[in-house]
């Protein structure tokens, strides 16, 4: 996990130990995690995404292994997404719904 630190400290009273609280060194700890093969999933706030630059957003959002999934901040609002618009945007994938 590397976002907010809100966030972040959410994610480790989950107990989960990798996380980083974002920073301005933001983009370099993406890089490393996203470089680094330990990981198969990683999870950044949106903040950490726009923080990105273009060519590497890119890249980071078309990989499947690692997979990335942005989160929003804790600021601008969840909104909710249906299974298939995740799908689709995650994935790349269409899921029909059954009539």
């Amino acid at each position: 996990m590397v976002g907010d630190r809100e966030l972040v400290i959410g994610y480790r009273l989950l107990g989960i130990d990798d996380t980083f609280i974002a920073t301005e060194e933001a983009t370099d700890v993406m890089q490393k995690l996203f470089y680094s093969n330990e990981f198969g999933l990683i999870v950044a706030s949106q903040s950490v995404r726009h923080a990105l630059s273009p060519a590497f957003r890119a890249k980071v959002e078309a990989s499947i292994e690692p997979l990335v999934i942005f989160m929003p901040s804790l600021e601008e609002g969840v909104k909710e997404e249906s299974i298939s618009d995740l799908a689709r945007r995650v994935l790349g994938v269409d899921i029909k719904m059954g009539e």
